[in-house]
């Protein structure tokens, strides 16, 4: 099978929709002529046009609110905010309007808006371009959120995220746009709300998304050398959560690890780890651990990120204090 990069296959998915579904267009700053920032629409603008792909005004209000605005008269808007951190410029939009207005109008109308948005560490980008802000999303009702790990799991997401009749908060991570893995060249969509075993094993589950979905698999490899077999979750989206995964993992290992890069306090793995204490306290046999990043600003000093940020080295750490060892 050949491989992609989550980049490719996001561009894939892209022209792979705007194909099949003419109400399909992108917005966003520097999108169409440059390819955007981080050149996932590259070369699109030659195959659809600038009337589907379209550049906006440094203005993330205004690209959120034109993207409501299009899906309420028919059309099913990608609109691309280049980094997660300037998402806040656009909150009222996205939190009181694209997150509220099926509901206020009793499902009279569909908002099938896709948000496109970026996150994470590990590129020395400073406080203003390094935050994992997707908890702040999930804990929105009305809004779905998706976070996929590699190019397979990042195609099939977006396909059925541009498919989906509510609004989606789909979050890339920086440092995956360059990795790579098999995808096949047949059509295939994935589910939102139902996550995947990356890895079985037998002795801790390691629940996690993102890059951090890689810092487990490659620290599962070393925990192996100790005598120690993890099972690592990916748990794909957010909201929905596939909470008979996470379940079904604990009820295997009766270890349950919560790893993501957001700061510690009030990161989604808060969520996780309640869930397992009001859902599988019963199958446990030591106290659900946390893994996160510190509660700071990311520095832009790479030396000091790497203190910051959750690392395979520090989910090793953890997992042998989890094992006694």
């Amino acid at each position: 099978m050949r491989e992609l990069t989550f980049r490719e296959a996001l561009r894939e998915a892209l022209r792979e929709e705007m194909k099949r579904d003419p109400k399909v267009f992108m917005m966003g700053e520097e999108i169409a002529e440059y390819g955007g920032s981080y050149k996932v629409s590259q070369g699109l603008l030659e195959e659809f046009g600038h009337e589907r792909i379209r550049n906006t005004p440094l203005a993330e209000a205004a690209i959120a609110g034109a993207a409501l605005g299009a899906s309420l008269v028919g059309m099913r808007p990608v609109a691309e905010i280049m980094y997660i951190d300037f998402s806040f410029i656009a909150a009222d939009q996205i939190i009181n309007q694209i997150a509220k207005l099926r509901y206020m109008t009793g499902g009279m109308v569909k908002v099938p808006v896709v948000i496109r948005t970026q996150g994470g560490g590990g590129v020395a980008a400073g406080p203003h371009h390094s935050q994992s802000l997707e908890a702040i999303f999930a804990h929105i009702p009305g809004l779905y959120v998706v976070m996929p790990s590699n190019a397979y799991d990042a195609k099939g997401l977006l396909k059925t995220s541009i498919r989906e009749d509510n609004p989606v908060i789909f979050i890339e991570h920086k440092k995956l746009y360059g990795e790579s893995c098999p995808v096949p060249e047949e059509e295939y969509l994935i589910p939102l709300g139902k996550g995947d075993i990356k890895r079985e094993g037998k002795d801790i589950s390691i629940i996690t998304y993102s890059r951090c979905v890689n810092f487990a698999l490659e620290a599962a490899e070393e925990l192996v050398k100790d005598g120690i077999d993890v099972e690592v979750v990916d748990i794909r989206t957010l909201k929905p959560l596939d909470e008979e995964i996470i379940i079904s993992s604990v009820q295997k290992t009766s270890k349950a690890m919560v790893v993501y890069e957001a700061c510690r306090t009030g990161g989604f793995g808060a969520e996780i780890a309640a869930l397992i204490g009001e859902k599988a306290f019963d199958y446990l046999d030591a106290p659900i651990r946390r893994v996160a990043s510190l509660d700071s600003p990311v520095s832009f000093n790479p030396g000091q990120e790497q203190y910051i940020l959750v690392n395979p080295e520090k989910i090793r750490a953890a997992a042998l204090e989890m094992m006694g060892k």
